[in-house]
């Protein structure tokens, strides 16, 4: 970065004459053959989506910066930032001043213990690349990425600032509408941030994370017996039929096995209990239904012996009717017979 005295002061250029001097060096670019990317702001806010306004804000959380970068956010609002290129570990700007400045920011790579860490925490979290970029992130994941220090976003110790304007200031504005034009980058093309960074954010995506196999003691298995074979399938296995080589089950179908077996005779436990004790239970059921007939049978009792003097009554009638009847009809043969016997006799006097 040249220095220079307060009397080499360059003279001011006004905003407008600054604009054309852009334009035209511009058009020279594009003639030779390099492909310009301005930084182009609509509104007030430099940024606006979820991974722009995070690098803003990382940049201005951090002391070292604070009071520098507002004397950029107006060079990148007006358009001054001619052309920014991001690649694996550079920001490449040129920005227009009282002349077109040149500035170059190294970032470091992010660190490998980091990077596993950050897809360790988020790991099962982000369903898609899509999601992840456009930032329709989980607020657990917001926060392990932006996490001041830890995320995927760079601290001042791991950026580097160099700018061709006189200004000897640790960051120009210069520098500033760079950093903030980066931002702004990132509303369009998420991705940027992970190249810098020289990660793949597709390996975020994925559930799983390799990790070193944690170590686990062998295990030997045991030959089960055929008791235990027919247990566990509930078929009679006949080994003289069965070949002769040994049947070996790892240990985890034996526990199976055992487990099953065991909580078959727990069952039959059960059944057994529980048919033990329904004779017990059905005691006081038979002497209910005993208690219930006896109570019938008296019922009928008493209807019988209030029933009884009424079918005297009526057997009585009856027999007087009987008795009646038989009366009549004697008296009416009788009755009869005499005609008769008077006929018979005046006959005999004849």
């Amino acid at each position: 970065m040249g220095r220079y005295s307060y009397d080499n002061w360059r003279p001011y250029v006004s905003v407008a004459e600054r604009r054309r001097r852009a334009a035209k060096k511009i058009a020279k670019m594009k003639k030779a053959g390099r492909q310009i990317s301005p930084v182009e702001i609509a509104g007030r806010k430099i940024a606006t989506t979820f991974w722009g306004e995070a690098w803003c804000e990382n940049l201005e959380a951090y002391s070292d910066y604070s009071n520098r970068l507002p004397r950029g956010r107006t060079y990148v609002r007006n358009g001054s930032v001619l052309d920014l290129q991001i690649e694996v570990g550079h920001v490449h700007a040129l920005v227009s001043g009282s002349e077109i400045y040149e500035v170059d920011i190294k970032i470091k790579p992010l660190a490998k213990k980091r990077w596993t860490d950050i897809k360790c925490k988020c790991a099962g979290q982000i369903d898609s690349l899509i999601e992840l970029l456009r930032g329709s992130i989980s607020k657990g994941v917001m926060e392990i990425v932006t996490r001041k220090g830890e995320g995927l976003f760079p601290s001042p110790r791991e950026i580097s600032l160099s700018c061709s304007c006189p200004d000897w200031a640790t960051m120009c504005k210069h520098m500033a509408a760079t950093l903030y034009g980066a931002g702004a980058r990132l509303d369009h093309e998420p991705g940027l941030l992970f190249t810098l960074r020289g990660v793949d954010p597709a390996e975020m995506v994925e559930a799983a994370v390799d990790q070193p196999p944690t170590a686990r003691k062998s295990r030997k298995g045991r030959v089960l017996k055929t008791d235990e074979l027919s247990s566990v399938f509930g078929v009679d296995i006949d080994m003289d039929e069965a070949s002769s080589e040994d049947v070996s089950v790892p240990t985890k179908p034996a526990k199976k096995a055992e487990r099953t077996s065991q909580s078959r005779k727990k069952s039959a436990a059960r059944t057994n209990k529980k048919t033990k004790a329904k004779p017990a239970a059905k005691k006081p059921a038979t002497k209910k239904s005993t208690n219930k007939a006896t109570a019938k049978k008296t019922a009928t009792k008493q209807t019988t012996a209030k029933k009884a003097p009424a079918k005297n009554a009526t057997a009585r009638k009856a027999t007087a009717k009987k008795t009646t009847t038989k009366k009549a009809a004697s008296r009416r043969k009788t009755s009869t017979v005499r005609p008769a016997v008077k006929k018979t006799r005046k006959k005999a006097q004849r």
